[in-house]
This record gives structure tokens, sequence and C-alpha cells, in this order.
């Protein structure tokens, strides 16, 4: 079975939006964020693949947007592999991680460069080695959009898992030694798969829970991972929309 296959089997049960492929897509881990942001971004829903989809209207079909489809690597890459089948070229991921360095803070922002790959999906993509990398050419258009805005951010590496209550005190000791940012549960296998498939991948993780003290410590309220988020959303359509 291929992807395209399963995107005919979609649309013979009519769950598939019938419109052109967007260049570049947004996957948006925080489900509200289209429709909260749709004053600023207007979107049009055209349906559900795994998730809602939407297009930003003002790039005129260039960036579609996909949300409420699930956490975790086999879903992002069996969702992308479907995307990429489709037509999609770019593909950014708007995550949220665990902090591994006392220096970050809840809310702030970390725009990756690779990707370690403590997870099962991207050994079917890549031989066995320790990272997966983003594209720079997409890594660097979000820079740019996010130096724009004036916006305070890390650029850094991030431990990707399947196994989020599986974390050890040695993990987080070693990765932290390393430089790791942040920990999340999807990033390394949409970086492999984007290797394979040649399509660009990048991803920003906002803060969100403390990891480096090695005890788990809850953010206090949201406040401060909204902000961040919808300014890394505003980053991510626009850095698709030039690009695309």
């Amino acid at each position: 079975m291929q992807p395209a296959d399963t995107i005919a089997m979609r649309k013979r049960f009519g769950q598939f939006p019938d419109i052109e492929p967007p260049q570049g897509m947004i996957l948006c881990m925080k489900n509200d964020l289209p429709q909260k942001l749709r004053w600023r971004n207007p979107v049009q829903k055209v349906g559900r693949v795994m998730g809602d989809m939407y297009l930003i209207k003002r790039t005129r079909g260039r960036v579609g947007v996909l949300s409420n489809f699930g956490i975790g690597a086999p879903v992002v890459v069996s969702l992308v592999e479907e995307m990429i089948a489709f037509g999609v070229k770019r593909f950014i991921i708007l995550s949220w991680g665990g902090s591994l360095q006392r220096e970050l803070n809840t809310g702030d922002i970390v725009l990756n460069d690779k990707a370690i790959r403590d997870e099962g999906v991207s050994q079917h993509y890549l031989p066995n080695e320790k990272y997966s990398f983003a594209d720079q050419i997409l890594k660097q258009g979000l820079e740019k959009q996010l130096i724009s805005r004036g916006t305070k951010f890390i650029s850094g590496s991030t431990w990707t898992t399947d196994a989020p209550y599986r974390e050890t005190k040695d993990e987080i000791l070693q990765y932290q030694s390393e430089g790791v940012q942040v920990v999340e549960m999807e990033i390394a296998g949409l970086f492999a798969l984007a290797q394979l498939r040649n399509v660009q991948a990048a991803s920003i993780v906002v803060v969100a829970d403390q990891l480096a003290d090695l005890r788990w410590e809850s953010p206090g309220d949201m406040s401060a991972i909204d902000r961040s988020f919808e300014i890394a959303y505003r980053a991510a359509v626009d850095t698709l929309n030039e690009v695309g």
C-alpha cells in the first residue's frame, strides 16, 4: 500500500478535500489555534484528513494548516506521507515540549536544527543514526520571520521520544550535557521522512512543562504559551507564503 492508495480510498468515500494542494502546510499541535487566530489570518475549513484541514485565505491556497489529528511521530508521519503524495512540498510543525535546560522558561520558543531519533518511526526511513535534520532554507525563513517580529528565541536541538512517561533521569542529564533544549514526540520522525522524500521540513517547539531539575513541573498558566504559539503560527504562515 502506498500513500496515494489511501488518498484514492478517502476520495471514494468523500473524505478528502476537493482542492488543489497547497505548497506549504503547517502541522499545528495546538488544536484551537487556526480558529482562535482567524481574526488575523482568516481560514477556510476545507475538510478533514485524520484531522481538520484549513487554507489560509490571504495566501490564495499556497498555505494550509492541519490540526486536531492527535500526537506522536507515527500519526504525524502517516499524515505527512499522504500530504506529500497529495503534492505538498514544505512542512512546518508547531509543537510543545518540555524544557531540558534551566535557562528555558514556560513560553520560550525553540527553533530546531536537528532532532534526536529516540522514537520508532524514523528507523523505517533512514539508516540508524542519532539525528535527523531540519531543512536549513525553511529554518532560515522562520528565523528571519521571528527576528523581524523582535521575538526572542533559541536555536537548538530537540529530543523526540515515543514514551513521555519513560523519560529517565539519566537520559535527561545526558541530553542536558549535550545542550539539547527540549523534548517532544514528533519532530525526529517528520525530519526523517522529509529527508527521504526530498521535501522541506522545519519545526518550532514552545516550552510548556519543565524537566531540567529532574522532576516534572507543569505550567502555572497558559498565557505565555498561548502568546508564543500565536507568534510561531504567524511566522510559519509568512515563511511558507514567501517560499511557496
